[in-house]
Formats: structure tokens, C-alpha cells, sequence
């Protein structure tokens, strides 16, 4: 009688730490968002100042040396505690341990880091800013609102996620929701810049859902942090390269661009966004950026001068609705 009393008193704890628990996971992720959604005001904004090879080399870098001052100064108290937690050897502690603060990744995971490092730490921003040389923050939003899909997909090939009905066919509807308002916002035109915009779409979908997968395992902050020190060795080359070869004019927009891509859309973000994915789910997660073009848009309206038309209302009800359902049906 007493072991069912305690199992009986204990079930609400656990429920309820639960919905806490998926509770800080949405608030982490949509954070994610909201930082992302500024990402290609602020590359517009970089690109006032720097060219494309150079505004990603500077952004990766910048990335990378605040991800290393982490692994190396905050990492040595919390990424102890929290890799332990995860379940990963304390054996790992030895070799890079000793000038680092937290332990090397396991071999096993290195293939996943290069994965995230190429599709998010390098292929995203470079075909986007390549992209947002001919082509307005508004139809580069295209991309963003079929991030999620993408993901969805690319998390249930990957990591063999299966999502209701119900789920999916919220995720389209938010999705074309999206498609429809961005496309009708750029004048339904399609640019040379697509070919990159939808190359960026794909690779970052696999960061995204390597990085996710990877954040169950060992915190999400570690894994882009480890994610971008894995460039250092060849973003700092570029960089040199592309800032002696391309002309630069630094002014207000583009050094505030340039320092918000790196620290806020390169490594604050995917920090947050990652740790929401690894508490929420990858499909769920990867929904609340159904609301990111329509936060892209106001952005672009408050720091670009871009104009939006009435229907930016009605679409961001409709892409509401749908965040609602995806995150209620089982995924």
C-alpha cells in the first residue's frame, strides 16, 4: 500500500516536470527564432560595409573565438557538470582537458559536428549573404518558411522521428501560409539568387537536425561551440584573404550587422534553439519557425525601410494556428 501511495504522489511530480520541463525547451526555441528572424536585416546591414566572402569569413571567425572562450572559461565549471550529466566518460576529460574546461567529443560524434559545421557554421550564411546581394530579405524568407519542413523531413530520415497526420498537415498549411505571403511580398519574381536560397535550405536542415540530434547527448551549447572551433583553422585564412581582396567600409549599420550575426545568429541562437530541440523535439521544435519570415519582415520594416501589405496579419493568425497544432499533436 505504501509503494502504490508513493508511485500514486509521485506521477503528478513527474508530469508536471515534464510540461516544465517541454515548457523552458519552446521558450529556448523560440528564442532560436527570434534571434534568427534578424539574421538577414543584419546581413543586409554587413553587407553596407563588407563584401560576401569576407562578411561570412569575419562572422565565422568572431563565432568561433566566442565559442572557444567558452569551451575554454565557462565551460571548465558548467560543461563538466552538465557533459557528465549527459552520460559521456569522464575519461574524455584527458588530452584536450587539460587546456580546456570541458572534455572532447566523443570520436563518435565528430562526423555529426562536421555535418552541423558545414551546413550551419559555413553553408547557411554563405549561400544566404550570397543570395541577399540580388535578392530582398523578403523573398530570402522563403527559405526560412520551409525551413521547417525541411527539418521535419530530414529528422525523420535521420533520426527515424515519425509525426502524426495531424502534425504534418499543420506543418504544410503553416508552410504554404508562409510561401504564399513571402512570395507575393518579393512580387511572386523568382531571382538567380533561388539556386542559392534553396541550396541554404537544404544544408541547413541537415545542421539543424544533426545539431539536434547531437544536443541529446551533450549540451547544446557545446555542440555549435565545438561546431564553430572546427572551422577556426579555416575560416581564419579566408577571412585574411577576403578582407584584403574585398574593399571594406566600416560604418554603424555594417559593424552592428557583422557583431549580431556572429554572436547573436552564430552561436546565442543556435545555443538556445539547439537546447529547445534536444528538450522538444526536432519536428516540434523546427515548426516555431513557421512565425520567423513574419518576424523577418518586421524586422526588415523597423531597421530596412521595407513596406508589408495587409495581408501580414491574417498570415501571422494563420501561421499562429498552425504552431498551436503542431505543438499538440503527437509527434
Amino acid at each position: 500500500m505504501r509503494a502504490e501511495s508513493s508511485a500514486t504522489t509521485a506521477n503528478p511530480i513527474a508530469v508536471r516536470t515534464r510540461r516544465d520541463r517541454a515548457g523552458l525547451g519552446t521558450l529556448q526555441a523560440a528564442l532560436g527564432v527570434i534571434a534568427f528572424s534578424l539574421t538577414f536585416p543584419a546581413t543586409a546591414w554587413g553587407l553596407e560595409g563588407f563584401g560576401p566572402w569576407s562578411l561570412v569569413a569575419v562572422r565565422c571567425v568572431l563565432a568561433g573565438l566566442i565559442a572557444g572562450g567558452c569551451l575554454l572559461t565557462v565551460g571548465r565549471r558548467a560543461g563538466a557538470l552538465e557533459t557528465g550529466a549527459a552520460g559521456v566518460p569522464v575519461r574524455l576529460r584527458k588530452g584536450l582537458a587539460r587546456w580546456s574546461g570541458v572534455p572532447l567529443p566523443a570520436r563518435r560524434h565528430w562526423p555529426g559536428l562536421a555535418v552541423v559545421a558545414v551546413g550551419v557554421v559555413l553553408g547557411f550564411p554563405l549561400l544566404t549573404t550570397l543570395a541577399l546581394q540580388t535578392s530582398t530579405t523578403a523573398h530570402a524568407a522563403v527559405v526560412v518558411g520551409l525551413l521547417p519542413l525541411t527539418t521535419a523531413v530530414f529528422s525523420a530520415l535521420r533520426v527515424g522521428s515519425r509525426p502524426s497526420r495531424t502534425f504534418w498537415a499543420a506543418a504544410s498549411a503553416g508552410a504554404v501560409a508562409v510561401l504564399v505571403f513571402t512570395v507575393r511580398q518579393s512580387g511572386g519574381a523568382l531571382t538567380t539568387a533561388d539556386l542559392y536560397l534553396f541550396a541554404a535550405l537544404l544544408v541547413c536542415a541537415a545542421g539543424y537536425t544533426e545539431g539536434g540530434r547531437l544536443a541529446r547527448v551533450m549540451p547544446g551549447w557545446q555542440v555549435i561551440g565545438w561546431a564553430l572551433v572546427l572551422c577556426l583553422p579555416f575560416t581564419v585564412p579566408a577571412a585574411a584573404f577576403a578582407l584584403a581582396v574585398e574593399p571594406v567600409r566600416l560604418t554603424v549599420h555594417s559593424v552592428a550587422g557583422v557583431l549580431w550575426v556572429a554572436a547573436g545568429s552564430q552561436f546565442l541562437g543556435l545555443v538556445v534553439w539547439y537546447r529547445g530541440m534536444a528538450a522538444i523535439g526536432i519536428p516540434r521544435a523546427s515548426q516555431l519557425q513557421l512565425a520567423q519570415p513574419l518576424l523577418t519582415l518586421v524586422w526588415s520594416v523597423l531597421l530596412l525601410g521595407e513596406h508589408l501589405t495587409a495581408a501580414a496579419p491574417l498570415t501571422a493568425a494563420a501561421v499562429l494556428v498552425c504552431i498551436a497544432v503542431t505543438q499538440r499533436a503527437r509527434g
